[in-house]
């Protein structure tokens, strides 16, 4: 609690938070956008899809990343989402879709740079983002693709802690508690667990074309990871390499589900994850001596005793 109610307050007061802009007409078509203060050039994007065991999902997870993102010179949109029983997994993706094209047509309205967009999925909205980008790039090799925004305007796909093939995971969910009867009502039937497993998908005939469209993939995983096994993310890189696609894996050795995307960030230091994300957004920045080089270590928020007590009791 004392460092969520740190973040809770900064969501919610901090002038550098602009919540729930409107991106479509469903309920839960609302993303939060996190601006740095530095308002000089155009500054590089994240679209952040959260996870929550598609079910639990919040924009609001968001705001740790979104914070540290934004003090090193880089916009966050937080993209909500409708969760189960709101929509299943085809609804998801469609909302995800909507929200990385609002991204990519409006965020130069907020001090964006449309042309350095980076997507980011924690968990299942890293499963969701991995299969919207992945419908994009099938949509473009196809006649007559009407969406607003395209493939070649993401510089780059970010998977933290993600499931990429659920014909996979069906039976280690049920195990985990997410029984097989709700998994298969969220993933719309088990005809559907092909269609929406983005690395069985790249194999298929109908999506090779549409694989060297992707940007450079680029996954995180822990070895301690009990909710999502790490070698979900191994399988996903080799597929991806195997098929031409460029993509690397970071794994993170004793660091489980949610230590990558919670727990460490909270400890404050520096974040080996957080780094290397933000040194791959500003490897083409011009200004190499700009205050996002310089940023200090973030201060710990929670006391580490706390951290492992929450690990421990922690259903993920």
């Amino acid at each position: 609690m004392p460092g969520f109610i740190q973040v809770v307050y900064y969501y919610f007061f901090s002038s550098q938070v602009r919540r729930s802009v409107v991106y479509g007409d469903e309920p839960r078509n609302r993303l939060d956008l996190y601006i740095p203060t530095s308002t000089t050039g155009l500054k590089p994007v994240v679209a952040f899809v959260t996870g929550g065991a598609w079910i639990i999902g919040y924009k609001g997870w968001g705001a740790l990343l979104g914070r540290r993102l934004a003090e090193r010179g880089i916009i966050v949109a937080c993209i909500d989402y409708r969760n189960f029983p709101q929509g299943t997994i085809g609804d998801m993706v469609e909302d995800v879709s909507q929200g990385i094209s609002f991204v990519c047509n409006n965020i130069s309205s907020y001090g964006g740079d449309p042309n350095r967009i980076y997507l980011v999925g924690q968990s299942a909205g890293a499963h969701i983002a991995a299969c919207a980008l992945l419908n994009q790039a099938i949509r473009e090799c196809g006649e007559g693709d009407t969406s607003s925004w395209s493939v070649s305007q993401i510089k780059a796909y970010f998977g933290i802690s993600g499931g990429y093939n659920l014909l996979n995971l069906v039976d280690h969910f049920h195990r985990r508690g997410l029984y097989r009867s709700i998994f298969l009502s969220i993933m719309e039937g088990e005809k559907s667990l092909q269609k929406f497993s983005p690395q069985v998908m790249i194999k298929e005939s109908s999506a090779r074309s549409a694989v060297p469209l992707l940007p450079h993939i680029i996954l995180f995983h822990g070895t301690s990871d009990h909710s999502i096994p790490p070698a979900e993310s191994q399988a996903f890189v080799d597929a991806l390499q195997q098929h031409g696609a460029k993509a690397d894996l970071f794994l993170y050795e004793g660091k489980t589900h949610t230590d990558l995307f919670l727990q460490d960030p909270l400890r404050g230091g520096r974040d080996k994850m957080l780094e290397e994300i933000a040194s791959v957004i500003h490897s083409e920045d011009l200004d190499k001596s700009a205050d996002h080089m310089v940023v200090p270590a973030a201060r710990r928020l929670v006391p580490e005793f706390m951290l492992k007590l929450a690990g421990r009791v922690s259903p993920f």
